[in-house]
């Protein structure tokens, strides 16, 4: 495991989608779940699961399902005009590098999870609160053990053959698809807009004068005021 504060984790753990060809371990695994499951929820009831696919039958025929869905997700998301139209920005250009070879190799991800969320009761917008801690966990423990992950959404046009491959209950609600693995790449200081466009006190669109980012902090483009 290594020597990560919790502020360090925070403030650079990057969403990876290059990954080195080395197995993810068992005990890196445990470690990974273990701190995942120590996530909260309302009334503590606990209702996320995690399906880890590795290399079994059903693994493998799951993989070649979000494959296509990632190809599919993505083919239509690529199309659209504001990554198609204009000069894109080099960050937009590394961006669309970075997601075509994570589409073409996507059934290769080292390990993929799907976590899901056993609903006791009819779906509510805020039930996401139940289990995305728990992803967030997951994948800020991926980054304590040297691993890298990327939440995706890429199943949910193969969610019904997806559900009857892995013989899910009616009750599991698939809330998205990690791939995890030993980054190609690293991790770093992540790029988000300035506090001050984020934190308001007292009535919306006000910020206060402590909301000032550290000294050092990185940020996404210029001013937004959207």
């Amino acid at each position: 495991m290594h020597d990560l504060s919790l502020y360090e984790g925070l403030t650079t753990t990057r969403t990876i989608r290059r990954y080195q060809d080395i197995e993810v371990t068992d005990d890196q695994l445990a470690t990974v779940m273990h701190l995942a499951t120590r996530a909260p929820s309302g009334s503590n009831r606990q209702p996320f699961r995690f399906v880890v696919l590795r290399d079994g039958p059903r693994a493998r025929n799951v993989r070649a399902l979000l494959a296509e869905g990632a190809a599919e997700v993505w083919g239509e998301k690529r199309a659209r005009s504001e990554f198609s139209d204009g000069d894109p920005s080099p960050a937009t250009v590394r961006m669309l590098a970075s997601m075509e070879q994570y589409v073409a190799t996507f059934a290769d991800a080292p390990v993929i999870v799907l976590p899901c969320m056993l609903r006791y009761r009819d779906p509510t917008p805020s039930e996401g609160a139940s289990v995305y801690p728990a992803v967030q966990n997951l994948l800020l423990g991926a980054r304590s053990v040297g691993l890298g992950g990327a939440l995706t959404m890429f199943h949910q046009t193969r969610e019904t053959a997806i559900r009857a491959a892995l013989e899910l209950p009616d009750a599991a609600f698939i809330a998205g698809t990690i791939t995890l693995g030993v980054p190609a790449g690293r991790h770093g200081p992540v790029r988000r807009r300035p506090m001050s466009q984020l934190v308001f006190e007292d009535q919306w669109d006000v910020s206060p004068e402590w909301a000032v980012d550290p000294a050092g902090t990185r940020f996404t483009g210029g001013p937004k005021n959207a």
